[in-house]
């Protein structure tokens, strides 16, 4: 067994199963910072430029990755034990598999401990960018309202902070109030994501180094314009509080700082143990964190860098002006079909995605019933792209055995992810008086699993960040079948709709006294 450092390439590639990284790691510069490390980024952004650096280009791009939360101290850990490197093994539907190292992520910091060093890295003129993956409710707004939320923990600890530590000196009170009528409660450092941003951007102007550009690299329509918005949001707040000593920042930031916007596809499941024991068994090497993945990926980038980029189009990155019908086909079609068979796939008691996709009822309602119906109508023209093959092509993605990506996973922070893909759809097709009887089904379907008991009595954790809100919800559908709709931070005004609510409680019934098979196998019959 080889232990993956950059030590032990030479080993591996020699071994002949395995790619390395054709370049001198020595040679790699950090160009990016990266907030939110994990499965995904790696499969995807992190690829693209291995990808780059191996054709000989683009080596002063590497990532510094960073981590925020608790849980990134695992990353912290794995990646800094191995140089940065990690393997990623994509898996066709053929068993095919292409394990490869992965050498871009140059460096990684875990926030908490050295927050100085994640400011100066992005502070650091070589940074040009500043990469974001931090899931649909890293941006910290009301889905209904599209409104920041500042009085979120984090946020409005960092919102009453000042970070200049350089000022707390010269107050003489790091970690108190200094007294001044707008001064913040105390001296520290940032908590969130908005607050290493919007404090590196701080120390760029008063340095005088160009702004970097950020790049949010999330499932959000909009994603770069939401990343402004909330990081904008925040800023304001910010300068209103006091904490800018300079001139106003939000306004510099919304002058200066470009936002592009993209859209990103790769299936990429949690890797499970039995996959760092497939990689132990079969290729002799032991990696403390692999990712997995499909073998399709797509990314569709803005080209709007304004103090340069890596050259990805060289590596099939499509680079376009306009993101945003690339950007619904993937949410309307590919994501909210995924909610599609989560929810039911878990109450007819399948376990992994390709199940409930070849699932003799559930696959119809979702390729028929829900993706022509109800997204598609909802998707503008794309360019270039025939939307029945796509359609095909997601379901044949959906059924790739060898991925085993789970319905556990797909049914995970719903409240992030419904009011985000789903209810966008709803409402474009109600207010053009189109049918929305599958995406009532849906939204049932999430409704029923918040119960939290499945059909033969199985108990199963809700994973959601307003868990205890929507399971509390659901516990009154006997009362109260509207119950669960009545959350207009997640549903806006659906329950007013008898368009949405009919459908809605007529699919709640059938599966809370018969079940999800006699649903979808009604819906199907009726198609």
């Amino acid at each position: 067994m080889t232990a993956l450092t950059s030590a032990s390439l030479p080993e591996i590639s020699s071994a002949g199963q395995v790619a390395v990284p054709e370049y001198p790691l020595a040679e790699r510069r950090i160009g990016i910072v990266h907030f939110g490390v994990g499965g995904f980024h790696r499969a995807h952004q992190a690829m693209y430029l291995d990808a780059l650096m191996n054709a000989g280009r683009d080596r002063d791009w590497a990532i510094c990755g960073v981590g925020l939360l608790p849980g990134d101290s695992r990353m912290r850990d794995a990646l800094t034990s191995q140089d940065g490197l990690y393997t990623l093994v994509t898996k066709a539907p053929d068993g095919t598999r292409d394990p490869r190292v992965v050498g871009s992520i140059a460096r990684y910091l875990f926030a908490p401990d050295d927050p100085e060093a994640v400011l100066a890295q992005m502070t650091d003129p070589a940074v040009r960018i500043v990469s974001l993956t931090v899931t649909e409710g890293g941006y910290n707004y009301n889905p209904s309202t599209g409104q920041f939320q500042h009085e979120t923990e984090a946020v409005a600890a960092d919102l009453a902070t000042r970070f200049d530590l350089e000022g707390a000196v010269a107050a003489g009170s790091a970690g108190e109030n200094d007294g001044g009528a707008n001064t913040p409660h105390r001296f520290g450092h940032p908590q969130t994501m908005f607050g290493y941003v919007v404090e590196a951007l701080r120390r760029r102007r008063e340095a005088g180094t160009a702004p970097f550009t950020v790049m949010s690299c999330d499932n959000v329509r909009g994603n770069g314009d939401l990343a402004k918005r909330m990081i904008l949001a925040y800023a304001s707040r910010r300068d209103e509080n006091g904490l800018h000593r300079e001139a106003p920042l939000a306004d510099w930031i919304e002058a200066e700082v470009a936002f592009p916007n993209c859209m990103v596809d790769r299936i990429t499941p949690a890797t499970a143990p039995e996959d760092a024991r497939m990689l132990s068994s079969d290729y002799g090497i032991d990696d403390a964190w692999p990712v997995v993945s499909e073998d399709f990926v797509q990314w569709v980038l803005e080209d709007h860098f304004p103090s340069g980029r890596p050259a990805y189009e060289e590596v099939g990155v499509q680079m376009v002006e306009d993101v945003e019908p690339y950007e619904l086909m993937k949410l309307r079609l590919l994501n909210c079909s995924h909610q599609a068979i989560a929810y039911f796939g878990l109450l007819l008691g399948h376990t992994y995605a390709d199940e409930a996709a070849v699932d003799e009822h559930l696959a119809p309602f979702t390729r028929v019933l829900y993706m022509d119906h109800e997204g598609t109508p909802a998707v503008p023209e794309v360019p270039g792209i025939d939307l029945t093959a796509y359609k095909d092509e997601l379901m044949a993605r959906f059924a790739n055995r060898e991925v085993k990506d789970t319905l556990a996973r797909l049914a995970a922070e719903s409240s992030d992810r419904i009011p985000t893909w789903l209810v966008p759809v709803i409402q474009e097709n109600l207010a053009a008086g189109r049918g929305v009887s599958a995406s009532a089904a849906i939204v049932a379907s999430w409704a029923r699993y918040a119960e939290g008991t499945g059909e033969n009595g199985e108990q199963w954790p809700v994973v959601d960040r307003l868990r205890d809100r929507v399971m509390a919800a659901a516990a009154h559908h006997d009362e109260d079948p509207l119950a669960f709709l009545r959350d207009e931070e997640l549903f806006g005004d659906l329950v007013q709709h008898d368009a949405f609510t009919t459908p809605y409680l007529h699919a709640l019934e059938v599966l809370r006294t018969r079940g999800a098979r006699a649903l979808l196998t009604e819906l199907v019959a009726g198609a």
